[in-house]
């Protein structure tokens, strides 16, 4: 926990589906935190998330099986900060003052945050801060931590990594393709499918491949599992 991050019972976090912040949510719960809301940034067709482009109904399935309520703003690029604000702000009217961030070691990303919750007067955790990246990755495998890879920028990674499940394997060959094996600096986003905090697993199959600007990324939809 850095300076940011007295612990409270009751938090919400910043829920981009992926792995850091789950570790981020689940270190939260070692210091005595209890998550109870996410706030998840959508893409302005109110469909996707912005970050991994990710169905609503895979953000909701993961919230359900986590137990907790999903709060979901949706913004282009240039809209993005205030509408992130207008999230927090219905948080806090929630009676949730304290939110986890997964955010690693990039300062401009850590201050965006700061001051977004200032502007909302509420208070940032960040249980991951300065956190060696690969040991990170590590203790998510360690934890149970399941995910998979649904983003590849492609001038960093082959695009044969989408669709792997991120395992001490899949890390090792990340790292020698060149890559950081937390993909921190956005070589790829992760989707979890299974958490030590999910009372089940989510189970996901791949509609379609799309390619835009250097990047390739999987449309995923609920598997069908009423067979």
């Amino acid at each position: 926990m850095t300076a940011d991050s007295s612990t409270t019972s009751d938090l919400f976090c910043s829920w981009s589906g992926g792995k850091d912040i789950c570790l981020a949510v689940h270190r939260a719960h070692d210091a005595g935190g209890r998550l109870r809301a996410a706030l998840t940034m959508l893409d302005e067709t109110g469909e996707r998330s912005r970050s991994h482009g990710l169905p609503k109904a895979l953000l909701e399935a993961q919230a359900d099986s986590m137990g907790i309520d999903l709060v979901f703003r949706s913004a282009t690029w240039g809209e993005y900060t205030d509408a992130f604000v207008d999230g927090l702000e219905e948080l806090k009217a929630r009676g949730l003052t304290t939110g986890v961030f997964g955010d690693i070691d990039i300062e401009s990303h850590r201050q965006w945050v700061v001051d977004a919750c200032e502007r909302a007067g509420v208070t940032p955790l960040h249980p991951i801060w300065q956190e060696d990246r690969r040991a990170l990755v590590d203790e998510g495998l360690e934890r149970g931590i399941r995910s998979r890879i649904v983003v590849v920028n492609t001038n960093h990674l082959p695009e044969e990594f989408l669709g792997r499940e991120l395992d001490a394997e899949t890390v090792e060959e990340i790292v020698a393709a060149g890559a950081d094996a937390c993909g921190e600096n956005g070589e790829y986003h992760s989707l979890v499918t299974d958490a030590p905090l999910m009372k089940q697993p989510l189970e996901v199959e791949v509609q379609d491949t799309v390619r835009i600007e250097g990047y390739a990324f999987h449309k995923l939809t609920l598997a069908d599992q009423s067979t």
